[in-house]
């Protein structure tokens, strides 16, 4: 009975018109953050400079293109974002937009960023829905294509794919530090003293934990607010209040912009109809799930699985970092650290190796503070000694590292042969505890 009613309901026919805006919303987020890619030169610093990357667990394979080929991919993805927002030759653009960013994302582990993955994610789920069937070119051109109405699993969908990134950060942030330390809150937001307004108070311990108790608050509370009707049109007002004010402060680059524009999906599907008039095709875009509402639900047992795979690692997660990526554990951590590596080769001779041998600045702000990233470079560099004819060797590594404000603190087991260690899923008990003592205040 539940499994017959939750079919009918997602296949019932919806305006099109709230998916169509957010096509546009999404493909013009998307074509700012690819040119932006060349504005701040990120290509040079994250593909060109680096001449050594680290890939994910199992996707070595995966490696950025020779010469100017990431300049090409950046090209490549601002073309077929304007061509997104336009709904111009729709499903090849997105299909390639979505191939090539994530490509792009999983070339070099170092550039993890949570927006990058959500990005992925949506762009992903747009190659199965024709949301270029209204308020578009191909609809200008060919008004016989138009289709107002679209099964309610699309709109649903990607609902769901938003609230799944609220609701996990707001269940991240139920921790002791976030919630009666104000840390790394306090940590970030000394940082901004010298803004106006903010800056005389930016030290105040009550302002962090503030701070800190409204950002789990409206994670926590905005889809509910957002499905109320009633609601609703205040709840959207706080979301792009807390985003714009989130962006001004933290330099987390689009997240705001692209959750304020998700946001827009939970109003009526209808909405933007309303607001500019008009009337809605009485065909559908979409077919009906059939047997891929399986696919559908295998999906979202995924999506609601891997944000909660890191309780079964033991120790503190926000330490040690398993199960971290992949979970909307935002904004939870600040860390800084020193890294350095002793090769010990076949004769006993010993020679320390600095990451800034290897790496670029970001690399190796990552590599020195990220376990499983420590273990990647003490490969790289036990490889590539190996390649001039000194291997093979033993690969240990001093790593200090302060988290959250504490003071620094052993990381790994400097005694472990990290050239022996595999890189895989089960927990690393090479991995020292985490510091116990409160933030030095």
């Amino acid at each position: 009975m539940v499994v017959r009613e939750l079919r009918q309901a997602l296949e019932r026919p919806v305006d099109l018109a709230s998916l169509a805006v957010f096509r546009i919303l999404f493909g013009a987020l998307m074509t700012v953050a690819s040119l932006r890619f060349f504005w701040r030169g990120f290509v040079a610093t994250e593909w060109e400079k680096p001449r050594w990357f680290f890939p994910y667990h199992g996707l070595s394979f995966i490696r950025p293109l020779p010469g100017h080929g990431m300049y090409v991919v950046y090209v490549l993805l601002a073309v077929c974002a304007v061509l997104v927002t336009a709904g111009l030759c729709y499903r090849a653009a997105i299909v390639v937009f979505a191939t090539l960013f994530c490509y792009a994302h999983l070339c070099d582990v170092t550039n993890y960023l949570n927006h990058y993955y959500l990005v992925s994610l949506l762009s992903l789920l747009l190659c199965f829905v024709p949301l270029d069937r209204e308020y578009s070119v191909r609809v200008w051109l060919r008004p016989t294509e138009r289709r107002g109405l679209v099964h309610a699993w699309a709109l649903w969908l990607l609902r769901f794919q938003t609230a799944v990134v609220y609701v996990f950060g707001g269940i991240a942030k139920l921790g002791a530090d976030w919630l009666l330390r104000g840390e790394p809150m306090h940590i970030w937001l000394v940082g901004d003293a010298h803004l106006p307004l903010l800056g005389h108070v930016a030290r105040a311990r009550w302002l962090a934990l503030a701070f800190s108790w409204g950002g789990m608050v409206f994670d926590l509370s905005i889809v509910p607010l957002l499905l109320w009707r009633r609601s609703r049109p205040w709840a959207y007002a706080v979301a792009v209040v807390f985003h714009l004010l989130t962006s001004a402060l933290f330099p987390i680059g689009m997240f705001p912009w692209i959750m304020s524009a998700a946001a827009t999906l939970f109003f009526a599907p209808s909405w933007p109809r309303r607001l500019l008039g008009g009337t809605a095709s009485e065909s559908v875009a979409t077919r009906s799930l059939g047997g891929a509402r399986y696919v559908l639900y295998a999906y979202a047992l995924v999506q609601l699985a891997v944000p909660l795979r890191h309780f079964v690692y033991p120790g503190n997660t926000l330490w040690t970092e398993e199960g971290f990526r992949w979970s909307w554990r935002v904004m939870l951590i600040d860390k800084s650290g020193d890294l350095e590596l002793e090769v010990v080769d076949a004769a006993g001779r010993s020679v320390d190796v600095s990451p800034s041998d290897y790496l670029t600045p970001t690399q190796r702000f990552q590599v020195s503070t990220q376990p499983d990233l420590v273990l990647a470079f003490a490969h790289l560099v036990a490889d590539d000694f190996a390649r001039l004819g000194r291997g093979p060797v033993h690969v240990y590594a001093h790593a200090q590292v302060s988290w959250n404000g504490r003071r620094h603190a052993l990381l790994v087991d400097p005694h472990v042969d990290l050239a022996a260690e595999r890189d895989d899923f089960a927990p690393k008990v090479w991995i020292l505890p985490a510091p116990t003592a409160d933030p030095s205040w």
